[in-house]
């Protein structure tokens, strides 16, 4: 089964970061989280990878052509880089790689979010519920202190917000073929009239993975990683010790 990776953004929040590389190739410890992501996939025995490549995809492309086969105990995955523009938009990128997805069901994420996601349960979910598409749901990573009021008594206060908080889009997708009918053009997000128009259609289940995840959207957010990578408390990494 393919596995394709959103890699084509612009990373504009990353500025002082993505000025020579794309966002994907910002690293945690010593490798870059495209890396990362990838080897949570490799792990469950998901080695066939089409990288969705835009912004500055050469040094993508050259990463994992010339530099990481060459590195120690290099993986045996199969990968394919292919130039989806500059640019396009997430759902634009799939629809440019029609004719290598087309025949069979897929799995899609971003380039910038790692989790200890149970693949094999997301995909056994995903062919049980028998619709077209499969979301992983996660909850948002808690940033601030969570207060109870009664009108200006607080009667309860937490350190970070409760699991209650809600389900956010975490990525780590499954898609049957028929899904790309439903993207338009380069300038369509997935997030938006695609997913919504699938669930609209009750063709959008969600896997709700209640472990770890936590995405790259800010310096802060790739410190935070950079600490639980350095700090030996990476949970996605745990299957490939």
């Amino acid at each position: 089964m393919k596995t394709v990776i959103l890699a084509g953004g612009f990373g504009t929040r990353f500025a002082e970061e993505t000025e020579d590389k794309p966002k994907p190739m910002v690293r945690i410890g010593d490798r870059p989280i495209i890396w990362h992501i990838m080897s949570v996939y490799a792990s469950w025995g998901y080695k066939d990878f089409i990288i969705a490549c835009g912004y500055k995809g050469e040094i993508i492309r050259d990463y994992f052509q010339n530099i990481l086969p060459q590195s120690d105990n290099p993986p045996d995955w199969r990968i394919d880089c292919v130039d989806t523009g500059l640019k396009a938009m997430t759902g634009g990128r799939l629809l440019r790689l029609k004719d290598k997805l087309s025949d069979s069901r897929f799995m899609v994420t971003y380039g910038d979010g790692v989790g200890d996601i149970d693949l094999n349960s997301l995909l056994e979910f995903h062919k049980n519920h028998r619709r077209l598409a499969t979301v992983t749901a996660v909850r948002p990573p808690a940033r601030f202190g969570c207060l109870e009021l009664d009108n200006d008594h607080v009667t309860s206060f937490a350190e970070k917000s409760p699991a209650s908080a809600g389900w956010i889009n975490g990525g780590f997708f499954v898609f049957e073929p028929e899904v790309l009918s439903f993207i338009e053009d380069d300038q369509t997000k997935l997030e938006a009239a695609p997913l919504v128009k699938l669930a609209e259609q009750g063709e959008l289940m969600a896997f709700k993975h209640r472990g770890y995840w936590k995405p790259m959207d800010t310096l802060r957010e790739k410190r935070e990683l950079e600490a639980d990578w350095q700090n030996k408390n990476a949970p996605w990494v745990s299957r490939n010790k």
